[in-house]
This record gives structure tokens, C-alpha cells and sequence, in this order.
């Protein structure tokens, strides 16, 4: 089955949260100020997945943003006024697009150290001599440990090329996979690319769906597992190298690969985002975005606010002026040393 357990449950989740337009009808709002605001606090109210979690008043939210709503209002004073009312829910999958702007979360990301400088890789890891295949950046380092990054799961990554990249990594002594800065993209990729790390079936995790318009409305857990692929496989120490900035689906991968024999993750607590995305449109044409089922770890924790590493590692601005990646330098020593 592999990941078909999410790809049906995401398609249960289309289906339901579709019906529940018939089951439970929303009323008809009318094309102004008053009738889109209203119109997007609905939607949410009826189908966004987090309110409980993260212990959101979403009646108090309206009271308070419902009563700055004029008719008289400009659509960019509009948008402005959504834009506010939706940082209450604190959630990077949260997006309204209009034809003039889209608004979005920073703050999950913004006040942790970035971690990350991808030019001191190339140039002092690397020496600009590296090798790339499908999205996925590669080499092996001096020290005989194999290094890949990949940047984003929106960047493909075919069966062929992971054939190349395990192939060429077989002689490593150990395997760095870098994530740092993933914003993510398809979670098809992240079964393509974890399935290469285990010869046993894992349980994963689980997923729910909205089941009705009440904020406490939802299935009972799904599971979701992660078959080997019938494929080359690379079963050697690997290290996942995270930080806050990896989100989403990289967020998911982090939580795969942790579950698997040999896997450690090293540096920042990821950015979350655990929320399959789901899309509806207002009155006006505008779309609002929204994490609509919750995923959970194999032990039905949530990962909505990130995970948190094996070893807690960061990076200064000293040590980025001296050319220096720390939580690259401990991955390498862990999978040498095993310490």
C-alpha cells in the first residue's frame, strides 16, 4: 500500500469536506465586505482542523475583526483586515490570494537562526564539485560520508535517479541527507525517497478528516505506513539535518525517516506544518487556503509545530564568517564516531 493510505485519505478528505457543503449548506453570502469576511470565517469555521490543538476562540475572533467590517471598506483594506484575523491561527498552510497580494505566516520561522548557508557548503564541503540528479544535490565528502540535499519536494525525483545516487553512495561509510531550507511540496517524494532507507514495512504515523462542521468533528485515525521499495536500497547510519525552515511535507520526511532503524536527525526543531492543505473561494473570487486534516506521528502526537531533533545543534555568525557549518561538522562526526 505504501502511501496510498495518505493519498486515499486526503481523497476521503476532499470528498467530505466537498459533501459537507450538501450535508451541512452554508449560507449564501453576498458580494460585499460584510458578505466575504463572513463567507471566509465560515469556511475556516466549518473545515480548518486545528482550533481545538491550538486553542484558538475562533467565535471571539470574529467578534472582535467583524466589528472593523464596512461596506464602505476599499477590497485592499479588505484583504488587509482577512490577512490580520488570519494570523490568529498561526499556520503556514494559511493563505488568501487575491489578484493583488497573498498573505502568509513568517512568524513560524522568523525568530529562529537560519541555520543554513548553502553557498559555505558548495564552496567549503563541496569545493563546487558536486553532482546533481532530479532536485537532489550530492557528493561524497573527504571523509568518505556520502551528502545530499535536496531543496525542495516540488522538485522531482524519479525512481532512475535515486538508482544512481544510492548506487554511487555504496561504498560511503554513512549518509548525510540535508533538508535544511525545504519548504516542501509532494509528499509522493517523500515516500519515493524514504522508501530507499528500510527493508521492513514502518508504521508512520497516522491522519484524520473533518467528519462535520464542529471543531471536534473528525475520523477516527488512519494509518499510514512506508513499504521498502523493491529498488536499491542504502541501510548504512544516516543523519537528517534539519531547521526551522524545514516545513510541510520535509516536515512529514523528517518525521518518516525518524522512525527508521539507523536514522539520526541533527539541528533545529523543524517548522511544522503538519496540516494537509485544502482550497475554497469566497464570494469576490478570492481563494483561501487551510490545513484541513491533521497528521500525527506513530505514536498520535502532533507535528503541526515542528519536530524536535535527536541533538539540538546550531550555527553562529562566527562560525558562518570562519566558513564553518556546525551541525554539518557533528553529523559528520556522529557517522564517524557514533558519538
Amino acid at each position: 500500500m505504501k502511501w496510498r493510505n495518505i493519498q486515499y485519505g486526503w481523497v476521503l478528505c476532499l470528498a467530505i469536506c466537498t459533501g459537507l457543503s450538501a450535508c451541512h449548506p452554508l449560507e449564501e453570502h453576498a458580494d460585499n465586505p460584510s458578505g466575504n469576511f463572513d463567507a471566509l470565517w465560515s469556511i475556516l469555521d466549518e473545515h480548518y482542523c486545528f482550533f481545538d490543538y491550538k486553542q484558538i476562540d475562533w467565535n471571539d475572533v470574529r467578534r472582535r475583526y467583524r466589528a472593523r467590517v464596512s461596506d464602505a471598506m476599499t477590497e485592499k483594506e479588505l484583504f488587509a483586515l482577512c490577512d490580520e484575523m488570519l494570523m490568529e491561527l498561526k499556520d503556514g498552510h494559511v493563505n488568501l490570494s487575491s489578484a493583488f497580494n497573498t498573505s502568509r505566516y513568517w512568524a513560524w520561522f522568523q525568530d529562529y537562526p537560519e541555520n543554513y548557508d548553502e553557498r559555505l557548503i558548495d564552496k567549503n564541503y563541496l569545493n563546487f564539485d558536486f553532482l546533481r540528479a532530479g532536485g537532489i544535490k550530492y557528493q561524497i565528502l573527504r571523509e568518505n560520508i556520502g551528502y545530499m540535499y535536496y531543496g525542495s519536494f516540488s522538485d522531482g525525483v524519479g525512481e532512475g535517479n535515486l538508482d544512481y545516487i544510492i548506487d554511487y553512495f555504496a561504498l560511503s561509510d554513512g549518509l548525510i541527507i540535508d533538508v535544511r531550507n525545504n519548504g516542501g511540496g509532494n509528499l509522493t517524494n517523500v515516500e519515493t525517497i524514504a522508501s530507499r532507507f528500510t527493508d521492513k514495512r514502518i508504521l508512520t504515523g497516522y491522519i484524520r478528516h473533518k467528519t462535520g462542521p464542529g471543531h471536534s468533528d473528525f475520523s477516527d485515525p488512519y494509518p499510514t505506513y512506508l513499504d521498502p521499495s523493491d529498488r536499491l536500497h542504502y541501510l548504512k547510519p544516516v543523519v537528517v539535518l534539519t531547521n526551522r525552515s524545514t516545513y510541510s511535507a520535509a516536515n512529514d520526511f523528517v518525521k518518516v525517516m525518524s522512525r527508521l532503524p539507523g536514522v539520526t536527525v541533527i539541528g533545529d526543531c523543524t517548522g511544522g506544518g503538519s496540516g494537509l492543505p485544502f482550497s475554497s473561494e469566497l464570494p469576490n473570487g478570492w481563494s483561501i487556503r487551510f490545513s484541513a486534516s491533521p497528521m500525527y506521528d506513530d505514536e498520535m502526537n502532533q507535528t503541526e509545530w515542528g519536530i524536535e531533533p535527536d541533538e539540538f545543534v546550531d550555527m553562529t555568525l562566527t562560525d558562518m564568517l570562519e566558513g564553518r557549518d556546525t551541525i554539518l561538522d557533528r553529523a559528520i562526526e556522529w557517522l564517524l564516531y557514533g558519538v
